[in-house]
């Protein structure tokens, strides 16, 4: 079995190529039951979770499972909290073929599948863009739409402004005109697709600062607690989802539907209707689009498997 560590995992998986391995992944489907979670009490009164996430596909061979270990207790002790790996295997017969690191997986996959929506709910002519965070997905963030939209001026927005300065400073070292923006309002959402990758648990954009055309990005919530729009965003726009999972897991939807803002009947697609052109996407240039992603296992099989063919030269 395959030890690919972390940048190894991540030159194996160019964005470019992976936008277009999720949309195939997308359109084909593959088995994937709802992630497992379950809370691990070895800490007195810090817990963790253990997050399990299954997928498997006949046609292209390959099953994999990732783990995640989320343990917010570990600030104190100055470790990361979270922890995640990926195991490939061969799924006609259980063969493990490579242990991948989990967290580039989740990264790039969740960055390129953000990417993957937007060239179809983004308009065509977009250009510029606000990331909310600056963490590991939200630093990926332009350099995936760089690869579907000409993306040139990115605004960021943190909670640590000190690290959204790291980060302009890198893009702007990679060619975006980047910029920080101190304070969430109508003048910082005066661009093309607002992107949220936080772990907020209040509503960070309001429909008040958005103008029409634009496309709002939400992929950082994953948990009912968890806000990064508020109900309004989902009031007379056209909303699409990478999963119906999403129902049942985010806040941001969890909310509008509980207040009859909006109904699940109403959502227009989720991402594999998109890649199979069941739904066209945008629909106008003034229409204000809205995609939810709680992630799903069959991005991370779709990376795991390309990152594996990558290394072994398949």
């Amino acid at each position: 079995m395959l030890n690919i560590d972390a940048p190894t995992t991540r030159a194996s998986l160019p964005f470019d190529r992976l936008v277009t391995a999720l949309k195939n992944a997308f359109a084909s489907g593959c088995e994937a039951p709802l992630r497992h979670s379950h809370t691990v009490t070895a800490t007195p009164g810090e817990p963790g979770t253990l997050l399990l996430m299954p997928a498997w596909n006949a046609a292209s061979g390959y099953m994999g499972i990732k783990t995640v270990c989320v343990y917010p207790g570990n600030h104190g002790r100055k470790l990361p909290g979270l922890y995640s790996t990926y195991i490939l295997y061969r799924a006609e017969t259980g063969k493990p073929l490579a242990l991948i690191d989990g967290n580039e997986v989740t990264s790039r996959r969740t960055a390129a599948a953000s990417a993957l929506a937007a060239s179809f709910l983004c308009r065509a002519d977009a250009s510029s863009m606000l990331v909310l965070g600056a963490g590991r997905v939200a630093s990926l963030l332009p350099y995936a739409y760089r690869t579907v939209r000409q993306i040139r001026r990115v605004a960021v927005w943190d909670i640590d402004t000190g690290q959204a300065h790291r980060l302009v400073a890198r893009l702007c070292a990679d060619g975006f005109d980047a910029d920080v923006v101190a304070r969430l309002d109508g003048d910082a959402c005066a661009v093309d697709i607002v992107s949220a990758a936080t772990l907020s648990t209040e509503p960070l954009i309001r429909r008040e600062y958005l103008r029409p055309g634009t496309h709002v990005d939400l992929i950082g919530g994953f948990t009912p607690a968890m806000r990064e729009a508020d109900d309004a965003c989902f009031d007379g726009t056209s909303v699409f989802v990478d999963t119906d999972e999403a129902f049942r897991k985010a806040g941001d939807l969890l909310s509008p539907i509980a207040n009859g803002v909006i109904g699940p009947e109403e959502i227009l697609s989720d991402l594999a209707g998109l890649c199979r052109a069941e739904h066209a996407g945008r629909r106008s240039a003034q229409e204000i689009t809205v995609f939810k992603a709680v992630g799903t296992a069959l991005e991370d099989l779709a990376a795991a498997a390309m990152c594996f063919e990558a290394v072994t030269n398949h």
